[in-house]
């Protein structure tokens, strides 16, 4: 079998959850590339229209979709849009994120109730909503869940989102157990430090400093870096005894973490 068959999702439609941020914009371009039609799912109206103009430059469909990824009547909606537009769900990419770097003593209940609610709940709603579709469908398909480097050892000042990442690894190995009978495969990237809309400003020189320290590479990861796992694990024939891994893209950091 060729590379470009085993890796192609031709014929496939994707849907991506959060997918207005840099991160998962270029991880839409690459389901694209490999023939999927995409789905986008963001809150935020212009960056939607900047992401589904990405994919359309691909030759591929783009729907761009404003839905709020915290709120399960928005993500039905969406589900129902999807539908009539495609006819149906392989691939469902949960890359919704909200990062803080506040001290643990100042973190207010809102805060960290708005981070469990974006980072975990999204994943648990947009499971619930397009999973169930995949499974009733009888089709199979693809989750692809995005964990972090932090979700690991306590390494990272971000705590709020640490917890809220261990539990998406959490959910990512429990319903790959549920749903593999119904050959719905459920993974998660588990991305290093990419520099980010969510992260940037946490990135003091000390804390660059610190990381890079940790990471045998020695550099931080670019956001193409993460196309190769996202279409290996969309990718049926590439992947299709593969499910409730948790495939680290993070230049060694956790070798060294251990």
């Amino acid at each position: 079998m060729f590379l470009n068959e085993l890796f192609s999702l031709e014929g496939k439609v994707a849907i991506v959850v959060g997918g207005g941020g840099v991160l998962a914009g270029h991880m839409e371009v690459g389901l694209a590339n490999a023939g999927a039609d995409v789905a986008i799912l963001d809150i935020h109206q212009g960056n939607l229209d900047l992401r589904a103009a990405e994919v359309r430059a691909t030759g591929r469909k783009s729907l761009p979709i404003v839905a709020d990824a915290t709120r399960k009547a928005d993500l039905e909606a969406a589900l129902q849009t999807i539908l009539a537009e495609f006819g149906s769900v392989d691939i469902l990419l949960n890359a919704a994120g909200l990062n803080s770097g506040t001290p643990f003593f100042d973190i207010s209940e809102e805060e960290w109730s708005r981070i469990l609610d974006v980072d975990l709940r999204s994943v648990f709603l947009a499971c619930q909503v397009f999973g169930r579709q995949m499974v009733d469908a009888g089709r199979g398909g693809s989750v692809i869940n995005i964990s972090s480097a932090s979700s690991g050892p306590p390494l990272s000042k971000v705590f709020t989102y640490s917890i809220a990442k261990a539990g998406v690894n959490q959910v990512t190995q429990f319903l790959a157990r549920e749903w593999a009978p119904h050959r719905v495969r459920v993974n998660a990237v588990l991305p290093g430090f990419f520099p980010a809309e969510q992260n940037r400003k946490l990135l003091t020189p000390e804390r660059t400093e610190q990381i890079l320290r940790h990471t045998p590479m020695a550099r931080f990861g670019e956001a193409d870096e993460l196309i190769a796992a996202t279409i290996y694990l969309a990718s049926e024939k590439a992947s299709s005894f593969v499910t409730g891994s948790i495939l680290r893209v993070d230049g060694g950091f956790g070798a060294m973490t251990i």
